[in-house]
Formats: C-alpha cells, sequence, structure tokens
C-alpha cells in the first residue's frame, strides 16, 4: 500500500506540473520526515550524484554539441552527404537521415541532432518539393539517433546508475543506432517512389563532391576521434569529450563560423541544459536513496518475481508503462525514475544489463517524439515555424519503425551485442 501511495504521490505532482527535479526531491523530504530519517541523507545524496567522473562529460558533450550548433557545421555537413546521394530517389531524405547519424557520433545529444540537420534540411526538402509532415516527422525522428549512436549523454547516465562499463553501452549502441537509420533510410525512398512527389536533385559533379566534402572533413575526422579514441582506450568518455570540445572550438573557428557572442551563447544554453539534468540526477538520487529505505525497488523485484516469471512479459510491461510515461516525461527523467527501480529484477530475471540499457534507450527514444513533451517535436516546430500537429501528422510512421527496432532487438539480441561481446 505504501508503494502505491507513493507512486500515486509522485505522478499527482508530475500531472499537476511540478518539475521532475522538485517533484522527486519534495516527495523525498516528505518520505524522510514521515520514516524520522535523518536529514544528513540530503547532502550526502546529493554530493555523491554529482561526484563522479563520469558524469563530467555531460556539460562538456553539451558544450560540444552547441559549439558545433552555432558554428553552422551542420550545413557543411549535409551539404557534403546530399553531393553524394541527393540524386537518389528520395535522395535528400537519404542525406538527411545520414547527417543525422554523422553529427549524433559527435553530439550525443538529440535535441542538437535535430536543431543542427533541421535548421539546414527543413527549407531544403520542402524547397524540392517533399511533403511537409514528412519532413518534419524525419527530422524530429533523425534526431533521437542522437541518443542511441554513441557518444549518448543518456546512456553515460544509466552506466552510472547501473555501475555498468559505458563503453561497451556505446559499442552496444552501434548496431541498434545503424539498423534504425537504415529503417528511416528505406521508408523514405519508399515514400519518395510512391508517395506524394518531389522534385528530384541533380547528380552532383565532382568537383562540387570534392570541395563540400573537404569542408565537412574537420567535422568527421571529430567525430573519430572522439568514438575512435574511446574504443581504442586511448582516453575515457570524459576525456574524449574535453578533446571533442577543444577540437570542435578549433574547427568553427579555422571555419571563421563562429564569434564571441555565439560561443557565449553556446556556452550559456550548455549550462542551463547540465543545470537541468544535474537538478534531476539530484532529485533522482535522494528519491531513490529514501525509497531504498523503505525498501519499494526490493517490494516491486518480489512482486515482479511473483508474477511475471519469462523475460519477454517483463519487456512487454516495462516498455508499456515506459510508452505511458513518455506522453508526460522526458527522457532523462525516465531514465532517472525507472532504472533504479527496475534494476535489481533484471539481476533475478537473468538480462543482460547492456541489451536492457539499449532497449530503454530505444524506448526512451519515443519518448522524444511523443506529445505532449517530446522535445524533438518543439524542436522542429520552431526551426519550422509550424504548428505542432503538422509534425505530428509527420512522426507515427517512425514510432512505429522504433517499436518494430525494439521487437527486432528483443528476437535478435546480438543486434546489440555482438560489437561490443563477440566482436
Amino acid at each position: 500500500m505504501t508503494t502505491v501511495l507513493i507512486l500515486l504521490g509522485l505522478l499527482g505532482l508530475l500531472l499537476v506540473g511540478v518539475p521532475v527535479a522538485f517533484a522527486l526531491g519534495g516527495l523525498a523530504l516528505v518520505l524522510m520526515w514521515a520514516a524520522d530519517l535523518s536529514p544528513v541523507l540530503v547532502p550526502q545524496a546529493l554530493y555523491s550524484s554529482v561526484d563522479n567522473f563520469v558524469l563530467l562529460s555531460v556539460p562538456l558533450f553539451l558544450l560540444m554539441s552547441n559549439v558545433l550548433l552555432k558554428g553552422g557545421v551542420g550545413r557543411d555537413l549535409f551539404n557534403a552527404v546530399q553531393s553524394w546521394v541527393g540524386h537518389w530517389p528520395g535522395g535528400l531524405a537519404v542525406a538527411t537521415v545520414i547527417s543525422c547519424a554523422l553529427f549524433s557520433a559527435i553530439a550525443g545529444s538529440s535535441v542538437a541532432t535535430a536543431a543542427t540537420i533541421g535548421t539546414v534540411a527543413i527549407p531544403e526538402m520542402i524547397g524540392r518539393g517533399y511533403n511537409r509532415p514528412f519532413v518534419l516527422g524525419l527530422l524530429a525522428a533523425g534526431g533521437t539517433l542522437g541518443i542511441l549512436i554513441p557518444p549518448s549523454i543518456p546512456m553515460i547516465v544509466y552506466g552510472v546508475i547501473t555501475e555498468q562499463s559505458i563503453v561497451d553501452l556505446f559499442l552496444a549502441g552501434i548496431g541498434p543506432g545503424l539498423m534504425l537509420s537504415a529503417m528511416f533510410i528505406l521508408f523514405s525512398m519508399a515514400y519518395a517512389r510512391f508517395g506524394r512527389g518531389f522534385a528530384p536533385v541533380a547528380k552532383a559533379g565532382w568537383d562540387e563532391r570534392v570541395r563540400t566534402t573537404l569542408r565537412a572533413l574537420p567535422t568527421a575526422l571529430l567525430a573519430f576521434v572522439v568514438i575512435g579514441g574511446i574504443y581504442a582506450g586511448v582516453f575515457t568518455p570524459t576525456e574524449s569529450a574535453a578533446v571533442g570540445f577543444a577540437v570542435s572550438l578549433v574547427i568553427v573557428y579555422a571555419l571563421r563560423t563562429m564569434t564571441w557572442a555565439k560561443l557565449k551563447l553556446a556556452a550559456v544554453e550548455s549550462m542551463r541544459t547540465t543545470v537541468t539534468i544535474f537538478l534531476i540526477v539530484g532529485g533522482a538520487k535522494l528519491f531513490g536513496k529514501v525509497i531504498t529505505l523503505y525498501r519499494i525497488p526490493q517490494d516491486i523485484s518480489m512482486a515482479i518475481n511473483a508474477n511475471i516469471g519469462e523475460v519477454g512479459l517483463f519487456i512487454l510491461v516495462v516498455c508499456a508503462v515506459l510508452l505511458v510515461m513518455g506522453f508526460f516525461l522526458e527522457s532523462m527523467s525516465m531514465l532517472l525514475i525507472m532504472v533504479p527501480v527496475l534494476y535489481p529484477s533484471l539481476m533475478a530475471l537473468g538480462i543482460d544489463p547492456i541489451w536492457f540499457g539499449i532497449l530503454f534507450v530505444v524506448m526512451i527514444e519515443c519518448a522524444l517524439i511523443t506529445p505532449p513533451v517530446g522535445l524533438n517535436l518543439f524542436v522542429i516546430q520552431a526551426v519550422a515555424d509550424v504548428p505542432i500537429a503538422e509534425v505530428l501528422r509527420g512522426v507515427w510512421p517512425f514510432i512505429l519503425m522504433m517499436f518494430a527496432a525494439v521487437v527486432a532487438i528483443y528476437f535478435v539480441p546480438d543486434i546489440a551485442l555482438y560489437i561490443p561481446f563477440k566482436l
């Protein structure tokens, strides 16, 4: 009964609009008072929530992605990819997905990916006659690759919570990320072939291909440095974020696309996002410690073990809960609320935590493009200056593809596990 009341209390606070960090922290304080727990728990929980070297990579990756966003490297990346595949059926859509995937390999942020590529691709595609809802849906969904293709900020946080190898999580995200990108590309080509009309793009000449590729080459090399350095063991994820930020500054100033005002704006926006994330992390840490003292995770784990004996049923229930939570919670909040509660059950059911982490990330990708709080929906709406309903009309096929990806990862675990453990 206590567990139900606590969950209903948390749900009620979220539904009335209390910010997630304060809902978690405030409810934790009430529970501490009710149980006469020592207030010393509060500073201890807040300190331990940020006293982690790995979490330092979060603001650094945010800084890197915002510097690249303000430096306009998305246009260079899109132009280079478009020069190679733009003449294909649905070529601009294909170029958009590939550009999102490449930028995701640098940024680690879905919002930055959607905003960076969307700023360039939306006017270009609409100008070529692509159906506008399709374009908006493609960009909103393509941006979600930013939290699946490494480096990924949610994967870093998941690794910290579960004490799993972040390098293994990054490696496990490559296969599903490429699979989802391929699904988006095939759908885009089929849509262009059998759907509404679009104006084909002339095949680019070799001079244009060489010119655009050379201009985008530093950005591609940045992805190689950030990801390759981690996998080669040259530096840790945190060190790679610092190196990536430094190299991104060199790139944007060498291309003469960065000013002091833009750099200041990138720093301020990164600071705001970092503070938001860390406040949620702190509130979730305090809430997690308190509910552990109340034995709620243990009770939930015991209830799952008593009533759900099959992995498939457990995953189905988790996906259903995440789908509902995605209607009113953003991805990081879902991660920080659900993972500490579910993790004990993973061990009891023999579920690989790396595999589950990838499945979890794909599901919270859906939260980024489901109303009413899907962040990518609002990013694309702001970039395109269109009603939110128009974005929603174009995004639903991509949500279905994400569900199909979840099913594929469930039945073929090697999609996620082959690269980190068998390659």
